[in-house]
Order: C-alpha cells, then structure tokens, then sequence
C-alpha cells in the first residue's frame, strides 16, 4: 500500500520536514519558504544555506499583488511555476532564452543566452527577476543595476553549479536589493519556481 492522494503526500512531507527542521532563525513566513525549497529538493541542507535579505517576502508578495511581468531565466523555471496560482493574479510570466534576438546577441557579444536574455528583459520594462540556473544571467542583471540601468523590486538568485553560482549570489547579497539566495553551490530552477510558489500560495492559495 502506499499513498495515493497528491495533497495527503504533499501534508505528509511536510510533517516529515517540520520534524526535522529543529531551530532556525527564519520567521513564520520565511520558514514557509525553506519547507517548499526542501520538499521541492529533499535536501535538508536547505535549512542552513537559505538567506533572505531587506524584507524580501513582504516586498514580493506585494508585488505579485500588484501585478505585473516576472522574468524566468529558464523554461523549467517558468514550467515548474504554478499557472493555476499565477492566474489568480495580474502577473505574467516571460522566459526569453529561445528568442531570436538573444541568440544574435550572444554569439556577437561571445557571452551566454541566459546574460542576454537579461538585457532583452530590462529593455523591455521588466523588473522582477527569477534565476535559478545560470550565474552569468545574475552577474548581468547586477552589472546592470550598478549601470543605473534597471532597478529590481526584487531578485530570486538561486543558480546552481560550481562555476560562478556562489559567486554570483554572494555578489547579489552585497545589493540593498529585496531578495532570497542560497549559499554556496546549490540552488537550481526547480528550486527557484518553488520559492516562486510559496509566495503566489500565501498570497492568493492554491
């Protein structure tokens, strides 16, 4: 036998995370978060890796109350979203990395799609970002914002790998920008979407 009910399996992780879960010093809210990023990954370290800064969840759930475009660095990121809970607000989601402009770009700049596909983002208005797989898209994002050139109302950095990733969020945390990041290596895009989900459930629910 085993469980067969999708909300009684995700209740039942839960509990299984909240037993481990021991001290910490996040608030309610933010502990919200941590259990999504751990279920999504079901890795414990999540706990201890996870940094929030300048009141980053009043400031997004505030956001996506208002409304407006958030920025995916990847398709999995905007995949992994959930659409029932987005169209319950005025928020939309765009993902450029298959656009052709940002495949012109990068091979003229020798750079990444995923750093062009930043500038296309900020060209176009965008101030809500949501990394969660490449380094080269946050350092970008951030070379921008010392430019003047774009003002984030918040940041989601958590890209993963081993080359650039820490760097780039220990580089974010340095910004008085609202934003959620991890520590050292781990993150990745299913993380990023499920912070993203965790915030459109305490604003509009399931």
């Amino acid at each position: 036998m085993y469980i067969k009910n999708p909300m009684e399996i995700e209740n039942k992780s839960m509990d299984i995370i909240d037993e481990v879960m021991g001290d910490t010093s996040f608030n309610e809210e933010e502990t919200i978060v941590a259990k999504r990023m751990i279920h999504t990954t079901g890795d414990f370290d999540y706990r201890k890796i996870i940094v929030f800064k300048d009141d980053f969840l009043s400031i997004a759930k505030d956001c996506i109350k208002k409304g407006g475009i958030i920025y995916t660095d990847t398709k999995m990121a905007y995949t992994g979203i959930n659409k029932k809970a987005l169209s319950k607000t005025d928020c939309q989601l765009k993902c450029f990395i298959d656009d052709q402009k940002v495949y012109v770009r990068s091979k003229e700049l020798e750079t990444t799609r995923s750093a062009c596909t930043i500038d296309l983002a900020v060209e176009e208005g965008i101030d809500m970002f949501v990394i969660g797989n490449a380094p080269t898209a946050l350092f970008r994002l951030l070379e921008l914002v010392k430019e003047g050139k774009v003002n984030p109302k918040f940041i989601i950095g958590v890209p993963v790998g081993f080359v650039g990733a820490k760097e780039s969020k220990e580089y974010l945390r340095k910004f008085n920008i609202p934003s959620i990041s991890t520590e050292g290596y781990k993150g990745g895009s299913n993380v990023a979407a499920s912070i993203v989900n965790a915030l459109l459930y305490m604003v509009v629910g399931r």
